[in-house]
């Protein structure tokens, strides 16, 4: 199933379909998740390049960071989420990340990375790729 939904998100029509998704199907998306407000959800990366890889995904159609208004409600419940989940971890060190546009944003939805290779957490992760603390 994850393989099917990241060959969506990388199609022609993903803009459309993954704003629709994010919008009003994010409860179809697999997986555990992490946090999870009307405006943004938080899961682990699919295919992780870090020891700690969270997607922070709007739920909105936006696909950059330039697309959404400075003020608007999105920011601080991005923040809000980032936080809670660095102290869920107990993550010691981090980042954030936002990449934009081809080659660096695979998927054309604005989304959010929160990696750190800090192991203080004790996360694993089982089998299903879903992690705990």
């Amino acid at each position: 199933m994850r393989a099917f939904l990241l060959w969506v998100a990388r199609g022609r029509l993903s803009r459309l379909l993954l704003g629709y998704f994010f919008t009003y199907g994010a409860w179809l998306m697999p997986g555990k998740r992490l946090y999870e407000t009307d405006a943004l959800m938080a899961f682990y990366h699919p295919q992780p390049s870090y020891g700690f890889h969270v997607l922070l995904v709007p739920k909105r159609p936006w696909s950059t960071l330039t697309a959404v208004d400075k003020d608007d409600p999105f920011w601080p419940e991005l923040l809000t989420a980032v936080q809670q989940l660095v102290q869920q971890f107990e993550l010691t060190s981090y980042r954030l990340i936002c990449n934009n546009g081809a080659p660096a944003q695979d998927v054309p939805h604005l989304h959010f990375h929160l990696v750190s290779d800090n192991t203080a957490s004790a996360l694993q992760r089982d089998e299903n790729g879903e992690g705990s603390a």
